[in-house]
């Protein structure tokens, strides 16, 4: 089971900025009433305990609830906003991202080295 915390203000992501020197953070954007949101979700969730990423925290945005915060996320980390979006913060920055069906925890786990 994917353990998400939930992303819900955007003081949050001073914090993870903070957090991403100590340990790898994955941001998970996804849109509720998109099809294509929901099984990129999907894939990530059944991938999750395989994929080797135990080190990493998971954070979880719902963009039709909390759209603001996507796009703060854009600016802070300079990665261009879609949905659904995967992006691995380390160190401060955006060091991988992916977008809709090209979303793969592999690809991720080998971002970070392993």
């Amino acid at each position: 089971m994917t353990p998400w915390q939930p992303l819900t203000q955007s003081e949050q992501l001073t914090d993870i900025a903070r957090e991403s020197f100590e340990q790898p953070i994955v941001i998970f954007k996804h849109s509720t009433t998109c099809s294509i949101s929901a099984m990129a979700k999907g894939k990530v969730d059944r991938q999750w305990d395989d994929a080797g990423l135990d080190n990493a925290k998971m954070y979880y945005l719902d963009l039709l609830r909390y759209r603001p915060i996507s796009q703060e996320i854009a600016q802070k980390f300079s990665v261009a906003h879609e949905s659904p979006q995967l992006l691995l913060i380390q160190n401060g920055e955006c060091s991988y991202h992916a977008s809709h069906m090209g979303i793969k925890l592999s690809e991720v786990k080998q971002a970070l080295g392993n």
